[in-house]
C-alpha cells in the first residue's frame, strides 16, 4: 500500500511540475495558446495540487508508529 502511495505521489509531482513548466512558458510567450490553454491549465496544477496533498496525508496516516 505504502509503495502504491509513493508512487502515485510522485507521479503527482511530475504532473505539477510539468503544467507549471507548460503554463509559464505559455503565459510567458502569450498568443492563442495561451488565452485558449492558460487558466485551464493553472486549473489543472491546482487539481494536481490538491491531489498530492491528500496522497501526502495518506501517506502520514498509513504509516506505522515509530
Amino acid at each position: 500500500m505504502r509503495l502504491i502511495l509513493l508512487v502515485l505521489l510522485g507521479l503527482s509531482l511530475l504532473g505539477v511540475v510539468a503544467v507549471l513548466l507548460i503554463g509559464v512558458v505559455a503565459m510567458g510567450r502569450g498568443g492563442d495558446f495561451n488565452r485558449k490553454y492558460g487558466n485551464k491549465l493553472m486549473r489543472a496544477r491546482v487539481g494536481l495540487q490538491a491531489l498530492a496533498l491528500i496522497l501526502l496525508a495518506a501517506l502520514f496516516f498509513t504509516s506505522p508508529p515509530n
